[in-house]
């Protein structure tokens, strides 16, 4: 019995392990058919593309092998990380110097990576950015020219030759332009009365009111910057916010108008008021979305009374894209304004501009140097499915994860920093097809190349054999060992027709509650249909419509199948009629169980599968017979023994009443006494009230009658000897008594042992002196008269 019962908790426990591994296990359970599928799923699953493999073919690598699939059989194509373009950072002290051209200077390298995707298998490769020295700059300046801003506009005039000779330790290279704004000409913004609309300052001199215009193209000639702001007036508009937005939009739009080169391209906004944004047009009747696109003509943006101011968000998209750092020369009362905006703007400062602009080059110097202290990594839109992750190692040791491992802070120039980066496909993005994504540093032109190669297919996939008679006669592609069908084909060797079925994943009718496993791993899924597997033994059979039943599974009980007293179906055993259990090994037969008295267990149990299982708990053994506690059943029966055969004892009065059902039998001697040997008989022994020991033995029949057998002949305990017992008290008496005199009479020669000692030596120490008394006074006095000389 025991080992039949570790043989099936040893088989549970197989099936549970196998059970969980084939759950836990994602290339299985994903039922992958090709192997595309398979090497989708995840890194770690490769195909096994050997003919007639049988196990799933889509599984790690290791489980493969062991499997029996040959190592040039198994599918596992990795990602791989390949630099195309890595022209090394520019220094411009040993490179060429300045006779550089700004699109020789390189800033960030490598240039250009070809990246090989598997679905979730990161690509890892470094950047390394440097900030070179004496890089071109392209300065735009953007100035709010209404009638508030009449003395700033006296400040700027000699803004561009200052701002060269101030930045002679920045750049060399430096171009200025200039622009101007203030706001659309329709009502409410603007007050559409013809003497208005030729002088709005009157009766100061003012130019006419307008929205945006370009009035100086990026340019090095200092002196031609000065003449053509000296030339400007400002304008004046009603409402205090102005259009802003417009001037931004059009000014970074219209590349070729303005002249921007591909170097660090600064626009500094310069104003003393707020701005319009997106539905602020509504009040002017201006409902068109901005269509961020150039509209200048001779310098003139024409469209300002057609589409609406442009969102922030369109703004931000805007600026970033064609990598323009934006600086706000704003006066005290709106810094906090701009400082708002800024925070939404990638690569933008803030700056406070005095009253009258005259900190406006000492601004930018400050602008410009915060922000070209920076360098943030930014990357094009990515496709669906692929992600990618930052982590930048600066200037001492300081790393960063997350969304500021894109940023590094505090760079001088010449200082060099990296940036990790990890780029990740889940499954097939893009169906396949190749994907081009761009980083870049935010503020500069340079851009990062990364085309991205997705593994969808593998190898074999190429040397797949069309129409391969492997495929039930040209059915399907022989591909990777497995079919791949033709259109209208379906099942493993594409032998079925789909006319003939409602969905395309046949191997789903064959699967038993969604489980993983096909025809219960016992058959094979033909055309939607289980056909089991033959046993080498012809009477053991698979059945069942997923094969999940068998004959020669179930329970065995002494190596015999359902013990031998049953059949097997369908895993579970069908028991002979006198048998019953999981092994028909319990036995329905109660002749086992009758006790000597011809009771079934002795009248004090169940029958059990042909075994007594007592009831009763104070007998046990194979008929319940046996009572190891029956001791105190001997003394609830001793006062019916005593007043029945000694006429003594608790129950003397009422023994006709309560020992009706007691059959006494006297014996001599309790050697006399019936022994138990294969009889049920119980022998006792008690003690009676004059504390002698009395002995009977009883025996229950089934009427509850009880014949019990005594013997007259008691054992008494004999009386005590009191003479020995007195003299023994009283020499005990007489001892203790001596005892204490000896010991008191010791303790006090001990005591006056040490005093005598005591007084011996202070004897010895005592000294007598033979002068005079100490305590002796005399009765004579003498004075001394102080006056007496002697005379």
């Amino acid at each position: 019995m025991d080992m039949k019962v570790l043989f099936i908790s040893a088989l549970l426990g197989f099936v549970s392990h196998v059970r969980s591994k084939t759950d836990s296990n994602i290339c299985i359970s994903a039922n992958a058919k090709t192997c595309g599928e398979c090497i989708q799923i995840g890194p770690q699953c490769a195909w096994c593309k050997d003919p007639g493999f049988k196990p799933s073919r889509c599984d790690d690598r290791d489980s493969l092998e062991k499997a029996g699939c040959t190592p040039l059989g198994i599918e596992n194509p990795r990602g791989t990380v390949t630099i195309d373009k890595n022209k090394p950072v520019t220094n411009r002290k040993t490179d060429g110097g300045q006779n550089l051209r700004p699109n020789e200077i390189t800033q960030i390298q490598p240039q250009k990576f070809t990246l090989n995707l598997r679905s979730d298998e990161s690509q890892k490769f470094t950047l390394k950015f440097k900030r070179a020295e004496d890089y071109p700059i392209d300065l735009y300046f953007l100035m709010d020219l209404s009638d508030s801003m009449r003395s700033n506009l006296e400040n700027v005039k000699n803004l561009g030759t200052k701002l060269a000779s101030a930045m002679q330790h920045i750049t060399k290279d430096l171009r200025i332009g200039f622009g101007s704004f203030l706001e659309k000409l329709v009502m409410p913004y603007i007050l559409m009365t013809p003497k208005y609309l030729k002088n709005p300052c009157f009766p100061n001199d003012c130019s006419a009111p307008f929205s945006y215009k370009n009035v100086l193209n990026l340019t090095d000639n200092g002196a031609l910057f000065t003449q053509e702001v000296s030339q400007q007036k400002t304008s004046g508009n009603l409402d205090s916010p102005e259009a802003g937005f417009d001037a931004i939009m059009q000014a970074a739009v219209c590349t070729e108008v303005i002249g921007w080169r591909n170097v660090t391209r600064l626009l500094v906004f310069s104003t003393d008021a707020g701005f319009h944004f997106a539905g602020d047009g509504k009040l002017g009747g201006i409902v068109r979305p901005n269509d961020g696109k150039c509209h200048l003509e001779n310098n003139m943006y024409t469209m300002s009374n057609y589409f609406d101011y442009p969102t922030i968000s369109q703004l931000v998209d805007t600026l970033s894209d064609n990598n323009i750092q934006t600086i706000f020369a704003v006066t005290q009362q709106f810094r906090d304004l701009y400082q708002e905006l800024s925070a939404l703007i990638p690569k933008s400062a803030v700056g406070t501009l005095s009253t009258n602009s005259s900190n406006v080059i000492q601004l930018i110097i400050d602008a410009y140097n915060s922000l070209s202290s920076e360098a943030i990594l930014e990357n094009s839109k990515l496709p669906a499915g692929v992600s990618i992750s930052y982590i930048s190692h600066c200037k001492n040791g300081v790393s960063e994860k997350g969304e500021n491992g894109r940023k590094c802070s505090n760079i001088s120039i010449g200082d060099e920093v990296m940036f990790d980066i990890e780029i990740t496909a889940k499954g097939c993005p893009s169906k396949g097809k190749s994907e081009t994504i761009r980083i870049n540093p935010l503020g500069f032109s340079e851009k990062v190349e990364i085309v991205l190669n997705f593994i969808c297919e593998c190898e074999c996939h190429k040397d797949g054999i069309p129409n391969s008679p492997e495929c039930s006669g040209g059915h399907g592609t022989l591909e990777c060992g497995v079919c791949r069908c033709n259109d209208g084909r379906l099942g493993r060797l594409c032998e079925c027709s789909q006319d003939e079925f409602l969905t395309d994943d046949l191997d789903a009718n064959c699967r038993k509650d969604n489980e993983t496993d096909i025809c219960s791993n016992n058959g094979e899924c033909v055309c939607g249909t289980c056909e089991c597997k033959k046993r080498e033994n012809p009477e053991e059979i698979y059945s069942g419509q997923f094969c999940e039943c068998d004959n020669f599974s179930c329970d065995r009980s002494n190596n015999k199948l359902c013990g031998g007293h049953g059949r097997c179906e369908c895993k579970k055993c069908i028991c002979d009629a006198n048998y019953k259990g999981s092994a028909c090994d319990c036995s329905l037969d109660t002749s086992t169980c009758l006790a000597s008295n011809k009771l079934i267990c002795n009248g004090r149990g169940t029958c059990e599968c042909g075994m007594c299982k007592c009831t009763d708990k104070k007998f046990e053994g194979p008929t319940c017979e046996i009572c190891p506690t029956c001791s105190r059943i001997c003394n609830q029966h001793k006062d019916c023994v005593e007043c029945q055969q000694f006429g003594i004892g608790s129950k003397k009065h009422t023994c006709e009443k309560d020992c009706r059902s007691f059959n006494i039998t006297a014996v001599t001697t309790k050697e006399e006494l019936p022994q138990p040997n294969d009889q049920p008989i119980n022998q006792c022994k008690e003690r009676d009230v004059d504390d002698c020991w009395f002995f009977f033995t009883y025996t229950t029949k089934n009427d509850d009658n009880i014949d019990v057998f005594v013997a007259e002949k008691k054992e008494c305990p004999s009386g005590p000897d009191i003479i020995p017992i007195v003299a023994g008290v009283v020499a005990g008496i007489v001892l203790i008594g001596l005892a204490l005199l000896l010991i008191w009479k010791l303790l006090m020669i001990i005591h006056d042992r040490r005093e005598f000692a005591k007084f011996e030596k202070e004897k010895m120490n005592a000294r007598w002196d033979t002068g005079d008394n100490p305590i002796y006074k005399s009765a004579v006095t003498t004075v001394m008269n102080p006056k007496y000389e002697g005379n």
